[in-house]
């Protein structure tokens, strides 16, 4: 397999994203806009978006080489990571799966996604937004579990799976610099089987990805189990107190 290249930056729309709109292109080969995300600067790559984002909402206009990924790409390709119950009910995670898939990168670089909200003001670059994360989800459970899947999938493709960001974050990703994307080692995905073979065994696919109409089959206790052992996996002795 020929050694990963590109390097993706992933924007998502928290208050800070904008700090991304001024940043040099070079550091990326793609930028990955996810939803409203796309109005920080005119350079993204693919907008991401799922069936009900507003019409409103979207650019007019496409420039050469833009395009925007929906629902009847990304959910096949998240399919073969787990589905939506596993991977997490996202758009931030969506995302990633997608370009895991779709560019095979060598860093997916988070920023704008750290699911850290405010209880009052801004929670989104444009004002106040409607927060997925924050809605009662059986794949939402643990938003550090989902990330943590998600670094050790990107690690079994040699791809360096970062956020941009400092301080908080519901994200367990390292944090880096655009200077130095692959400065963090790539975690140990060793601890990866027993996660997948649990997986196997509660079997909780949904093929069309929409998982809500199928939320009595999903036992919580075996998905906050699940989620503890994706922790594990990732990084057992600096996760031990998350979740």
């Amino acid at each position: 397999m020929a050694e990963p290249t590109h390097r993706v930056l992933i924007l998502g729309s928290a208050p800070a994203a904008l700090t991304a709109r001024d940043w040099p292109r070079e550091p990326f080969t793609h930028i990955v806009a996810i939803n409203n995300a796309w109005r920080v600067r005119a350079d993204w790559d693919v907008l991401i978006h799922p069936e009900d984002f507003p019409v409103g909402n979207r650019p007019d206009n496409l420039s050469c080489g833009q395009r925007i990924v929906e629902a009847d790409e990304y959910v096949p390709l998240q399919n073969k990571f787990g589905g939506f119950v596993y991977a997490g009910g996202t758009m931030a995670f969506t995302a990633g799966y997608w370009a895991l898939a779709s560019l095979q990168p060598a860093v997916l670089a988070f920023f704008g996604c750290d699911m850290i909200y405010p209880n009052c003001g801004q929670t989104h670059f444009y004002g106040k937004g409607a927060a997925d994360p924050l809605r009662a989800d059986v794949t939402l459970r643990s938003l550090e579990a989902k990330s943590a899947r998600l670094a050790l999938f990107g690690a079994t493709q040699n791809c360096h799976v970062v956020r941009l960001s400092r301080g908080k974050s519901r994200l367990v990703f390292p944090s880096v610099t655009s200077d130095n994307l692959k400065s963090a080692r790539l975690p140990s995905t060793k601890g990866m089987q027993a996660a997948l073979k649990a997986e196997a065994r509660l079997n909780y696919i949904v093929p069309s990805g929409r998982y809500w109409k199928e939320e009595d089959r999903f036992d919580l206790t075996n998905i906050d189990r699940l989620d503890r052992m994706w922790l594990d996996a990732y990084c057992p002795k600096t996760l031990e107190n998350v979740a």
